[in-house]
């Protein structure tokens, strides 16, 4: 998920396998974003713990705020860390762990076209690409 798209999550949105988008960066009138049943869970007794009504942010913090939090995060690690690197990462572990690509695509990024995303997850290097060749032919 976007950033935004976080920040703006209500209690209402938590659905039974998924989260509901109100206004998705795609301009559409809302979306779905299917998250492991895990995180669903935990949402909901935090929500639940923090007593938070069903149409108020459960994050109420600004983007500077998520955003300063992340960077953060990276300098502990002694890395750049910016919110959309953390997108662009859950993108390419799904790719480079054998989810299909049209997956990453529509499910994961929510992406309108599959040539979004190529572009997104970039180039194969030659060792990876052997390293796939083998796992599949040889």
């Amino acid at each position: 998920m976007r950033v935004g798209e976080v920040l703006n999550l209500t209690p209402a949105d938590i659905q039974e396998r998924s989260l509901a988008i109100q206004n998705p960066k795609s301009g559409r009138a809302g979306e779905t974003v299917y998250v492991p049943r895990k995180i669903l869970v935990r949402l909901t007794a935090y929500t639940k713990a923090k007593d938070i009504d069903s149409n108020d942010r459960i994050f109420p913090i600004s983007y500077v705020a998520a955003w300063s939090m992340v960077k953060k995060a990276g300098r502990m690690v002694n890395i750049e860390l910016r919110p959309h690197d953390l997108r662009r990462h859950a993108a390419t572990y799904a790719s480079r762990s054998g989810t299909p690509i049209e997956i990453v695509s529509k499910v994961i990024l929510r992406h309108a076209d599959l040539s979004t995303t190529q572009r997104y997850l970039g180039k194969v290097n030659d060792t990876e690409a052997i390293r796939w060749i083998e796992t599949l032919y040889g």
